[in-house]
């Protein structure tokens, strides 16, 4: 097995076997990592890999939107309309090379980032 296939397999494998806290937290994760190289190519204009990344991005949040229940929990509706407005952002940002939009939805999403995070380990502890 060459090296790219065996990180494809350990990639598929880490995924299949996480917990769905250590899936959540690996989206966002993957979502910042996106908006971050988003960013970067927009300010030194490498429209391709901009819109790849934007686009990619998108599809994570529309997965963590579908994905929201909305009974589960009180803030569970203000999420879903963060989600939205974050895909509004994305979409325009895309369409007008704007990297501060891009910034502006990752400083947005890196403090539920880190939310989801402690209350994974918080979860994990007991």
């Amino acid at each position: 097995m060459t090296t790219p296939n065996l990180r494809d397999r350990y990639l598929q494998d880490s995924i299949n076997t996480a917990s769905p806290a250590k899936l959540l937290i690996m989206l966002y994760d993957r979502l910042i990592l996106d908006l971050t190289h988003s960013e970067e190519a927009l300010r030194k204009d490498d429209r391709e890999l901009a819109h790849e990344k934007i686009s990619h991005a998108q599809e994570i949040v529309l997965e963590l939107r579908v994905t929201l229940n909305l009974e589960a929990w009180e803030g569970a509706p203000g999420l879903a309309n963060l989600y939205g407005f974050i895909l509004t952002e994305l979409i325009g940002a895309n369409i007008t090379r704007d990297p501060d939009r891009v910034a502006g939805c990752r400083k947005l999403l890196e403090p539920l980032r880190d939310a989801w995070r402690e209350a994974a380990v918080a979860g994990a502890q007991g």
